[in-house]
């Protein structure tokens, strides 16, 4: 690794470590965006020029309770991180399975993208939602984590384009 890259690997140190100016305006949410993205993976490639961090292999990112695991993810930044950290990261495509969990449930996806501003987590491909033993399979899973509120779509290119789901009742006293 050459000296020429180390302003790149200062800027995601700073983006990892980020702290959002905004965050007790966000108090009471069902996610806190301004936490810290953690990554690891098998490799990274900085594209300084694209302001663009590419982690590949075994890629795992976390924030807060919310991890998301991908054979590769594109980090998108913006600006030079030492002088405003807290926007240094904008947003994180990934792709190939693609895994999300929120500590309550779980959605598989062929990309997603986590749109780090707006604090919204889009899945797509045949997506997958658990939450205990409910299964909801569609295309396509957007995550609001400021509200909490999610929504799936059918794939209307394929079939009848509707959105399936198994719901499992709980049990009360053997009935």
């Amino acid at each position: 690794m050459t000296f020429r890259f180390l302003p790149a690997l200062m800027l995601l140190t700073a983006m990892v470590f980020a702290a959002n100016a905004n965050a007790n305006a966000q108090q009471g949410t069902a996610h806190d965006t301004a936490l810290p993205i953690e990554i690891a993976a098998d490799a990274l490639e900085v594209q300084q020029d694209k302001q663009i961090a590419v982690f590949s292999g075994n890629v795992d990112a976390q924030q807060g309770s919310i991890k998301l695991r991908a054979d590769r993810i594109w980090v998108h930044y913006q600006g030079d991180a030492a002088e405003d950290a807290t926007k240094a990261i904008s947003k994180i495509d990934a792709e190939g399975k693609v895994f999300f969990s929120s500590g309550t449930e779980t959605a598989e996806g062929d990309q997603g993208t986590y749109d780090v501003d707006n604090g919204v987590i889009t899945l797509t491909g045949e997506v997958v939602l658990t939450q205990g033993n409910n299964v909801i399979k569609g295309n396509r899973v957007v995550f609001d984590l400021t509200t909490g509120q999610s929504t799936m779509d059918g794939d209307k290119s394929e079939g009848d384009g509707r959105v399936r789901g198994l719901f499992l009742p709980r049990r009360n006293g053997g009935r």
